[in-house]
């Protein structure tokens, strides 16, 4: 057996000690249930809040809204000093009606003219991906006589003059080397525009690259100077990652069979012997490991605090001699311990050598796959029977050979039984609703939020959670 064991938060671990109230969710509303757990968010602002006092920098914590849709996150973070990154017209509004005043609200993502008007309307903070953008905020601003709107201009196309660091290319944001064109617009339009400060969002763990897209802001921070624009924060977007797992060395093994695995060395231990991007060619082991690197030593705040450490001098000493502000986004990372999605045991059977669980969840319900994060879920039983350790295939309720929650034999400490529950924990983070759809007219996931509240744990649908029930104990 090869377990890869999930990393399981307090609050996660707290709510799981108590399976019965899982067991009356599921019961109720149906299979699969998605639990939010809204009081976890405050340890997470916290931890990052404490790397900005560390380095002796101002700035907010942005949460990236598009991590999980849920209102009773949004509304436990209204209640504390975070902001919120929104990348959409409707994540704007759902911002604002969580509580959220427009100074505390970041536009982020592409917009069309609705999204940008609204923006301008409620004076939230504009971070701009393209000349073009700008420009019709800017024409908009000015037909509808609205207050000089706050932006950040986000660039990409990073370049360093020491060791040559590859950068993928990216979608969004300014080309670095067209910056000059930008502030000319920018300049251009000062009674619509007013220049909060540079942005970059990059999609890797890199922390060199991170490191030289962040030396990048600080110079374009300082050409604007040079042009008599005044801005006063630097966007270190998200991208802190999140460990999974709970064991280093359980990682290590496992990447390390699946390549032998792939080489025809050991038995199959992916169904169909799917690689996750690994492939043998002549007996030589080619392509590279497609998966999140579920287990990671530094990953959240530390991630950010190690960003902030980097170089010589460091950058966050840097930001603090030119007294900027550093905002960031995370995502995943802000939703650590926050959240997991229950699904029943639906069918077990066997299938040669190998056992088949079918659940009532599909891929897309709890999308592991999709983002390439390998864990064990927790196994919820309705008895005390114990047949020992077993390794098992997930399927979902969908009528698709594709449908498969994991494409790894993942372990049970017991053979599971129709009407156990699995719980797959950490799923707040983008795989809980991200990709969930109503395909073959399966019901989408119903949402609640479970909360610790006079001594015990109580639950409400997300949509009627709000942050004002007394205070509780810690869990």
């Amino acid at each position: 057996m090869l377990p890869l064991t999930p990393r399981i938060g307090p609050v996660t671990q707290s709510l799981l000690d108590e399976g019965d109230l899982l067991k009356q969710l599921v019961n109720g509303l149906g299979s699969p249930v998605n639990v939010v757990l809204p009081q976890a968010l405050h340890a997470n602002v916290a931890a990052f809040r404490a790397v900005h006092r560390r380095h002796r920098l101002g700035g907010r914590v942005h949460f990236a809204h598009k991590a999980n849709r849920s209102a009773a996150l949004l509304r436990e973070l209204a209640a504390t000093d975070a902001g919120v990154d929104v990348a959409s017209l409707g994540e704007l509004q759902h911002a604002l009606g969580a509580g959220f005043a427009p100074g505390r609200i970041m536009a982020t993502g592409p917009k069309d003219r609705a999204y940008l008007w609204l923006a301008a309307r409620a004076g939230v903070t504009v971070n701009a991906d393209s000349a073009a953008e700008l420009a019709e905020l800017a024409a908009l601003v000015a037909a509808h006589d609205l207050p000089r709107v706050r932006i950040m201009v986000r660039l990409s196309g990073f370049e360093t003059t020491g060791v040559r660091v590859m950068s993928r290319r990216s979608r969004f944001g300014v080309p670095f080397a067209g910056f000059d064109a930008v502030l000319d617009l920018i300049q251009k339009h000062e009674r619509e525009l007013e220049l909060a400060g540079i942005a970059y969002h990059l999609d890797t763990m890199a922390l060199t690259e991170k490191a030289v897209a962040l030396e990048g802001c600080l110079a374009a921070l300082e050409r604007c100077r040079t042009r008599g624009l005044r801005p006063w924060t630097l966007d270190a977007g998200g991208g802190f990652g999140l460990g999974y797992l709970a064991d280093e060395g359980e990682w290590e093994r496992y990447t390390s069979e699946l390549a032998q695995a792939v080489l025809g060395n050991r038995p199959p231990m992916t169904w169909n012997g799917y690689g996750y991007g690994l492939r043998a060619e002549s007996g030589t082991l080619r392509g590279s490991l497609a998966l999140y690197p579920a287990y990671r030593k530094v990953f959240g705040a530390d991630y950010l605090d190690a960003l902030l450490g980097t170089g010589t001098p460091a950058l966050g000493s840097l930001l603090l001699d030119h007294m900027y502000d550093l905002d960031i986004e995370p995502g995943r990372a802000l939703l650590d311990d926050c959240g997991l999605v229950v699904a029943r045991v639906l069918e077990v059977r066997d299938d040669g050598d190998d056992t088949l669980v079918r659940l009532g969840l599909n891929a897309r319900d709890v999308g592991l796959e999709e983002h390439g994060v390998l864990m064990d879920p927790i196994l919820i039983r309705r008895n005390d029977f114990h047949f020992g350790p077993v390794g098992v295939y997930l399927l979902g309720n969908l009528c698709l050979e594709s449908d498969l929650i994991t494409r790894r034999k993942v372990h049970l400490p017991a053979r599971p039984a129709p009407g156990d529950l699995l719980a797959f924990v950490n799923a707040a983070g983008y795989f809980m609703d991200l990709t969930a759809t109503t395909a073959l007219h399966q019901p989408l996931g119903r949402k609640v939020a479970a909360f610790r509240s006079g001594g015990s744990w109580q639950w409400s649908l997300d949509e009627q959670y709000w942050p004002i029930h007394p205070p509780s104990e810690p869990p």
